[in-house]
């Protein structure tokens, strides 16, 4: 049975190869085909949702650490001073309104939940993939201050949002009276372990990558898979200093993308393209657990909760945190409407099952369907809206203050479509 599982997802990855560009035309992405993948897996009864394959939960936590890492790492920080205000305003302000919003409509919408599974959900809900709206980042007719503040939200508010999901995890494993939880103290701890030797880490291999570069020590060929090695080596590091994995992870990125000097983005590629690859994987392990444990336990509710959550409980903080910074009632709904849930809340919701077991069962089901409405209305709406609003932008007049290098949105596996050539190219109100 695991060798037909295994036939079928190489099948998979190579067919997709085969045939993307025709079925992303059709508006079927990455995410939409493998989560149907996997959820048809665990329908033939090949995998089974109620006790998920070996070696799951490893793809999946080190999927979030490259997925940290990279998102951080990519960042030029000393490039952001210019919008600097704003970025703070959304991850500062913005962020913990969302997960505040989030959580109390989850304890009100499901009592059943408690203190920690609500917050869960709320933590888990927040963070924003920016892989998911890449017609809306790289399309040169949306302004660019624009795109790059829906890429600089979204690569650093999951790992902003990491601390707040283990704790709740942590407290609601405390609460589900699982004798290994240490609960939410314990975690905190390990937030600040985790995040002292990431920084450490990232900051030490970007500096050695540099140096070793000036003096012709380091092969380029390699220097790709020693970044990634150098992920996990934050990861571990932390976990065998008794922190945590995830927020080491996104430490070392920070540290790596400041110390890594100008060749540091192109050492990030192979990472990215890896992480690439395994996020498909998690795709996949998501439709055949979490979407039977969605189906399992739906209620009604769950796609009210999930509608609000793509649209108040994420515009309305956008909308608040953005007030005094010069951007028009247009814009503030163009960016609170593209903050689609993906890899990092799917990630969060296996983790959970993992932890916490059937106790989470009923918060794993919204989570799930929201990042499932996520795929369907950013996917669908991404390109058309990005064009209607790149049309008025333009119609406006040039961008106010002129334009301003993208970063470029992680692929995950999936197409760039509208890949800007030019890095200034963009015009705007």
């Amino acid at each position: 049975m695991e060798l037909t599982v295994l036939v079928l997802i190489a099948a998979a990855l190579f067919v997709w190869a085969l045939v993307s560009a025709r079925l992303e035309r059709a508006d079927l992405t990455a995410p939409v085909v493998f989560t149907a993948v996997g959820a048809a897996m665990a329908w033939s009864g090949l995998v089974d949702d109620a006790s998920p394959p070996p070696g799951v939960t490893t793809v999946v936590e080190v999927t979030l650490v490259w997925v940290l890492f990279s998102d951080a790492a990519r960042l030029p920080l000393q490039q952001l001073r210019r919008d600097v205000g704003r970025y703070v305003r959304l991850l500062g302000i913005g962020l913990p309104l969302t997960i505040v919003f989030g959580w109390g409509l989850a304890a009100w919408f499901f009592p059943q939940f408690g203190l920690w599974l609500a917050l869960l959900v709320g933590a888990a809900l927040a963070p924003t993939d920016a892989a998911l709206g890449i017609p809306v980042v790289t399309n040169p007719a949306v302004p660019s201050r624009i795109r790059q503040l829906i890429t600089v939200e979204s690569g650093l508010n999951d790992g902003i949002a990491t601390p707040v999901v283990m704790i709740a995890i942590a407290g609601a494993a405390t609460a589900a009276g699982m004798e290994s939880a240490g609960g939410p103290g314990g975690a905190a701890v390990e937030l600040l372990i985790g995040a002292g030797v990431g920084a450490a880490a990232g900051a030490a291999g970007g500096w050695l990558l540099r140096l070793a570069r000036r003096h012709g020590t380091a092969a380029e060929d390699f220097a790709g898979i020693g970044v990634l090695a150098l992920s996990l080596l934050a990861y571990t590091g932390a976990l065998a200093a008794g922190g945590n994995g995830f927020v080491a992870a996104f430490c070392a990125g920070l540290a790596f993308g400041t110390c890594a000097g100008r060749r540091g983005p192109a050492e990030l590629v192979f990472v990215e393209q890896v992480g690439g690859l395994v996020s498909l994987l998690v795709w996949l392990a998501f439709g055949a657990i979490a979407v039977p444990t969605m189906l399992a336990h739906f209620v009604p509710l769950t796609i009210v909760y999930a509608v609000l959550s793509l649209t108040v409980v994420r515009m309305l903080p956008v909308a608040l945190a953005t007030i005094g910074t010069g951007l028009d009632r247009r814009t503030v709904l163009f960016v609170g409407w593209f903050g689609p849930r993906g890899l990092a809340s799917l990630v969060f919701a296996l983790l959970a099952l993992e932890a916490i077991g059937p106790a989470s069962d009923q918060a794993v089901a919204v989570i799930t369907t929201t990042v499932l409405l996520s795929v369907l209305a950013h996917g669908i709406s991404a390109a058309p809206l990005a064009a209607r609003y790149g049309r008025a932008a333009a119609a406006a007049g040039p961008e106010p203050g002129g334009p301003v290098p993208v970063t470029p949105a992680p692929s995950r596996g999936l197409s760039r479509k509208f890949r800007a050539h030019r890095p200034f190219e963009s015009r705007g109100p």
